[in-house]
């Protein structure tokens, strides 16, 4: 048996980011770029108005610098968004320009819409407080043509998809989505729509895991429900093995009909480890599948193989301490949900092994303070549908004081 730290050091050593491949932004979101991005263009590409107004030029400013007050000039034109100006700005003159418009040459300032008063084919602008550059966004100021624009490692939302759309990349090389495939093992499951018969229990582990998958980005594939028999799990595991990732849950114990490690095993699957020092979620098993060396230095389409405990709250936890963080290293990211947090109450029961306890993390004030939730064992769901972390609580038979700051990961 080795410890939570132990483990996660070797799962981080068998998982590198998957291989880039081609997507179209609208396809994009929430992935990672993997090479960095420049513009092909300034932008904006040319000298434009930031507003509904009038173009002027420094010199009329300058007239009326002094004293302040009103400018009366000749409108050339009108140009709006789209059109392009046809006259060069003088002094006397103004183009009425609309908001993204791009300016007349000669456009020092635009005085805007609403300080004017329209006079025939004059204008009477209030020029109090206007100063050269008011309202104006130049050429290139926002990005150079050739410049960097987003750096690979980028995670892609909706204003960096915005950005690549400006910038002309209507195709990005990025790191995919995981795929990961979702087993649940048992003679006992049945899915969630049925009514369970004597001995029998609804499936609750396969659609909480896959809703975890796509929750931390991966996607999910529902491989169902396999019998506790060879063939029936050879054949369904068969099919995960084509995943990057392929969590089982339950069969991983010590039962007669735990039979999870013998047919990996028959498949070629590698054990890493199997039970770690943690409560709950022990009898986790871990191993890896199409890799080359033992060092896990080759990855050729390889999978890694979770076998999560059958207890629902036991195979969250370990969801949530390795499979969370394999999945976002395999996307290109780092998974940031550990943080720390001060005990509210005090907790005096004896720990033999660390213990993930479901919690209430409030990080609304300027100190985070973690709560535990009632609690009733690795099959206690409900207490975690109501937590929002796992609070970490050391080995030990003293009491953990209230205002002990502990360590904490959010679900």
């Amino acid at each position: 048996m080795i410890s939570v730290d132990e483990a996660v050091a070797r799962i981080a050593t068998a998982t590198k980011p998957l291989e880039a491949v081609s997507v179209a932004i609208d396809e994009s979101r929430g992935l990672v770029l993997a090479e960095s991005v420049s513009s092909d263009r300034d932008v904006p590409a040319f000298d434009k108005s930031m507003v509904d107004g009038y173009a002027v030029t420094d010199s009329d400013l300058a007239a009326e610098a002094s004293s302040g007050g009103t400018v009366e000039l000749y409108v050339l034109e009108e140009v709006t968004a789209g059109a392009t100006p046809t006259q060069t700005l003088t002094p006397g003159a103004t183009t009425r320009i609309m908001t993204g418009a791009p300016l007349p040459p000669g456009t020092g300032a635009v005085v805007m819409i609403e300080r004017s008063t329209a006079a025939g084919e004059l204008v009477v602008l209030d020029v109090t407080g206007v100063v050269p550059g008011d309202n104006v966004m130049l050429r290139g100021s926002l990005q150079r043509a050739g410049a960097e624009a987003l750096a690979a490692g980028a995670r892609l939302g909706s204003a960096q998809i915005g950005l690549l759309a400006e910038l002309g990349h209507a195709v990005v090389r990025t790191v995919p989505r995981p795929r990961v495939a979702v087993l649940a093992t048992g003679n006992e499951l049945v899915p969630a729509g049925e009514v369970p018969g004597d001995g029998q229990i609804r499936n609750s582990n396969g659609p909480m895991l896959t809703a975890a998958v796509d929750e931390c980005g991966g996607a999910a594939i529902d491989l169902g429900i396999a019998r506790d028999e060879r063939d029936d799990l050879r054949q369904r595991i068969e099919h995960g093995l084509e995943a990057d990732v392929l969590l089982l849950s339950g069969g991983v114990s010590a039962g007669v009909l735990d039979l999870v490690p013998e047919v990996l095993a028959e498949l070629g699957v590698r054990e890493v480890f199997h039970k770690v020092q943690l409560k709950p979620g022990k009898p986790l098993w871990f191993g890896v599948h199409g890799f080359a060396g033992h060092d896990f230095g080759t990855r050729s389409g390889g999978t890694l193989v979770f076998g999560l405990p059958g207890n629902p709250v036991s195979s969250f936890v370990c969801f949530l301490l390795f499979v969370r963080p394999a999945i976002a290293r395999l996307a290109g990211r780092a998974d940031t949900r550990h943080t720390r947090a001060r005990l509210v109450d005090a907790f005096p029961r004896r720990r033999d092994r660390p213990t993930y306890h479901p919690a209430v993390l409030d990080e609304s004030s300027t100190t985070s303070t973690v709560r535990l939730a009632r609690w009733r064992g690795s099959a206690d769901l409900a207490a975690f549908a109501e937590a929002n972390c796992l609070a970490v609580l050391p080995v030990g038979d003293e009491v953990i004081a209230a205002d002990t700051v502990i360590d904490v990961v959010r679900s």
